[in-house]
């Protein structure tokens, strides 16, 4: 009797490390750095270091619907640039208006992750490889576009999605929140969201209890395409021009943040919210380095390192289940 009893709170300990490990996590990273740099805790610069996670955080939360269902889409940084240059050069060379253009950019980030979709789903390519290849067509039209060169001169209106403020709060923030919120409501309440779930926990099972596993897959990668036009529509307002290199590399943070959140590669496990935590311990670990001085190539290792670290915990996990 003792020792159920002694157990039993162990257990309970455990599970709720286990539970909020990342919000822990956070706010770990963010005590070293407090007592390692005077800056850290200012107005200013945790204003900044939302600002700038914001934006990494809203593709990983499309980027997270894949993994999910146990895909990846290494296409977002470059569907990132593609679709923030169509919209700077749609308003700037077309003189289009901002909202229709940003509304054309959102709708081509779609249409790419439905093409990944499809490949994936009819094409039978493994996600890796179909998104891989997109990857570099999306670049490459990119450059094309752009003919290799920045667009700018963009105006008031499409910068004030960078700029603009509600009650001290930037505007991309905000975009965030907005989707994050209808990213936790359709994962947890519809059934769209059940079948991702479902999709990604055993996807044979899944198929044979009568969900179109294959029509959930295409959704999942529209949703990616979608947040990350929408994150290179905001980081071209933030950059106040559309770079044809931007977001290189964009895909790793994406990929990064849900992982350090708890949501499982292998599929069917994880959230939303996590993934956010997980964006936020990668925007203030760079924040916190830069305030240190660290140079960003030892960012770069010291990022991959916690990336990996990361898998490892998720591989322990898989493998005790």
């Amino acid at each position: 009797m003792q020792a159920n009893a002694t157990t039993k709170p162990t257990n309970s300990l455990v599970e709720i490390l286990r539970r909020y490990s990342v919000f822990l996590i956070l706010i770990g990273i963010g005590l070293i750095f407090a007592f390692g740099s005077e800056r850290f805790l200012t107005t200013s610069n945790l204003l900044n270091v939302a600002l700038q996670t914001s934006i990494v955080a809203i593709v990983a939360i499309g980027m997270t619907f894949t993994i999910l269902t146990a895909g990846i889409d290494l296409s977002v940084g470059s569907v990132m640039a593609l679709c923030g240059a169509l919209a700077a050069g749609l308003a700037v060379r077309q003189e289009m208006g901002t909202f229709p253009a940003i509304l054309i950019a959102l709708a081509v980030g779609g249409l790419i992750g439905a093409v990944n979709g499809l490949l994936i789903v009819k094409g039978k390519m493994p996600p890796f490889v179909a998104t891989l290849a997109m990857m570099a067509v999306a670049r490459g039209i990119t450059l094309v576009y752009t003919e290799g060169r920045p667009i700018s001169g963009i105006d008031e209106q499409f910068t004030a999605l960078s700029s603009a403020e509600v009650l001290g709060i930037t505007m991309p923030v905000i975009i965030m929140l907005v989707v994050l919120l209808i990213a936790y409501l359709t994962l947890r309440y519809t059934k769209f969201g059940n079948y991702v779930y479902s999709t990604g926990g055993n996807e044979e099972i899944s198929r044979l209890a009568g969900i179109t596993t294959q029509w959930v897959t295409l959704w999942v990668h529209v949703i990616s395409g979608v947040t990350a036009a929408l994150g290179g529509v905001l980081l071209v307002a933030r950059l106040w021009s559309a770079q044809p290199n931007a977001a290189v590399g964009a895909e790793l943070d994406a990929i990064a943040a849900p992982v350090l959140g708890g949501v499982s590669l292998f599929g069917g496990v994880g959230s939303v919210v996590g993934t956010v935590v997980g964006a936020f311990i990668l925007g203030i670990l760079s924040n916190g380095l830069n305030l240190m001085g660290v140079p960003s190539f030892y960012q770069q290792v010291i990022k991959g390192v916690v990336l990996i670290l990361a898998i490892v915990l998720d591989l322990l996990t898989k493998r005790r289940k």
